[in-house]
């Protein structure tokens, strides 16, 4: 017990990552971590959409995933910050907190509930800002988290309307247990380029025991470190807790001063890359980061990216992006071998496997569907036959593909109509022992055979050959979809 008391997370003269959608994801906290952030929150992750997730051990990527039923990662964490990192979720309902908050305790240092986002995504279902109008609420989620998980709870609001309704809330907060309060220095309906009031935060700090956690200071208080000690002075509070000023340049935390953005963002990259980071999620962070410059040639450049791959080659990273994915399946294979094969199993005529399509095991445009394509002509069969159906609960889809009169399907739900064809396309390869085109398997000559030798003869040639793909596409993407509204399904 007395262990477990040492080892919880201290509130007390801190400086915080703040929580904020699509920035607070693994790379960006580790970067934060790295420059001297001494506590880093998550995304506001909703409980709704947490509560139906699951918890996986990657050990590819030496990561605990919390992953969705559509296999969405709602949240990605790793032991460098296991001991520092703050899971804030959106809620308006004790026992759904509850539920989420012991799903991820054993891997965050810290629960919090957000109570001061304006903002439409967390106000709904009366999440949000929504809560601070209702402290019964408030104090029915925040007692029942206290009670229910071992890790310290907090809470993060705005201030009310009038001093004297914003201390009679906070005091009611710290009766609950909680951990430490931050406090929003504005108003509900106030927005960044409202000026902070200091004075109330500094009215609440007084007013209660536990830590109180300063925020909304980086447009008129915080341009540099040397500013968070000036910011907690000026609201009176234990700590401080940085959004914008930490998206724009997260070595703000650091204490030798700002690094150009230019390495900041390749730092950052290098994390996106060594975690699998969802590449629109690392362009929305850089752009960020590019501020007034995002209409510059780099800034259209990762604007223009579509994979991590391209976004590495904007800032000169390939050979960085290569070694880490080589090191990535290495550790795949690793884990694969370790683990028993999957083998065909025969759904009535269908034989499935539990095979999902992964895009970066294979070179740039080639799939395993081009694979069975020049399989079945090379053989003299008629081309594979794709029929397609949508799960209509998480909109998730399901493939399977007829080769020679039979069938074949993976067990597994993707994320688009085009991956639960590449899917079904890798089970029938694998159960028929076919080559599918993953990077270092040896050169079968089954696909692209005609790109190389239009290469050889010519931009005319290879004009040509571009148009007899296109068509194949065409001819590949005609599966029958359909909804299925079958129970169980």
């Amino acid at each position: 017990f007395i262990l477990s008391l040492l080892s919880r997370l201290s509130f007390s003269n801190i400086t915080a990552l703040a929580p904020m959608v699509r920035v607070g994801t693994l790379p960006m906290r580790l970067l934060a971590l790295d420059y001297g952030a001494d506590v880093v929150y998550c995304e506001e992750l909703i409980d709704i959409k947490m509560a139906l997730c699951q918890r996986q051990v990657n050990d590819v990527l030496q990561t605990v995933d919390f992953v969705a039923p559509d296999d969405r990662v709602m949240f990605r964490t790793c032991e460098r910050e296991k001991d520092r990192v703050v899971f804030q979720m959106g809620t308006a309902d004790p026992e759904r907190a509850l539920t989420v908050a012991q799903l991820v305790e054993k891997d965050v240092a810290a629960i919090d509930v957000n109570m001061g986002c304006p903002k439409e995504y967390s106000t709904k279902g009366g999440m949000g800002a929504a809560l601070l109008s209702d402290p019964d609420k408030i104090e029915a989620i925040l007692r029942t988290l206290v009670a229910g998980v071992s890790k310290p709870v907090t809470c993060k609001i705005r201030i009310l309307p009038s001093l004297e309704e914003t201390l009679s809330l906070v005091r009611r907060i710290e009766k609950t247990g909680v951990a430490a309060i931050a406090v929003h220095g504005r108003f509900k309906e106030e927005r960044p380029r409202h000026p902070v009031h200091c004075d109330y935060i500094q009215a609440v700090a007084q007013a209660v025991s536990i830590p109180v956690i300063a925020n909304g200071g980086s447009l008129d208080l915080v341009k540099s470190n040397g500013d968070i000690q000036e910011f907690r002075k000026a609201a009176g509070a234990s700590s401080v807790m940085l959004a914008r000023a930490a998206m724009w340049n997260p070595s703000v935390f650091s204490g030798q001063g700002l690094l150009p953005v230019e390495r900041v963002m390749e730092e950052y990259l290098k994390y996106a890359i060594r975690y699998d980071n969802n590449p629109f999620n690392t362009k929305y962070c850089l752009c960020q980061m590019l501020r007034d410059k995002v209409e510059s040639p780099l800034g259209k450049q990762v604007q223009s990216a579509q994979t991590n791959a391209e976004i590495s080659e904007a800032y000169g990273l390939q050979d960085f992006y290569r070694q880490t994915q080589e090191q990535l399946q290495a550790r795949r294979d690793a884990v694969q071998s370790g683990s028993r094969p999957d083998r065909p199993v025969l759904d009535g005529d269908v034989v499935t496997m539990p095979v999902r399509f992964e895009r970066r095991e294979y070179p740039p445009q080639i799939t395993p569907k081009m694979f069975l394509l020049e399989w079945s002509r090379k053989e003299k069969l008629e081309q594979p036959l794709y029929e397609t159906v949508q799960r209509c609960q998480d909109r998730a889809f399901q493939s399977t593909v007829t080769v020679a009169e039979r069938k074949y399907r993976s067990t597994l739900w993707e994320k688009s109509k085009k991956f639960a064809e590449q899917a079904a396309a890798i089970v029938c390869l694998r159960v028929l022992g076919i080559p599918e085109g993953r990077i270092g398997e040896e050169d079968s000559g089954l696909v692209c055979k005609r790109k190389r030798e239009a290469k050889l003869n010519g931009a005319a040639d290879e004009e040509g050959s571009k148009k007899r793909h296109v068509a194949e596409d065409q001819q590949e993407e005609e599966p029958v979809q359909r909804c299925q509204r079958t129970a169980g399904v």
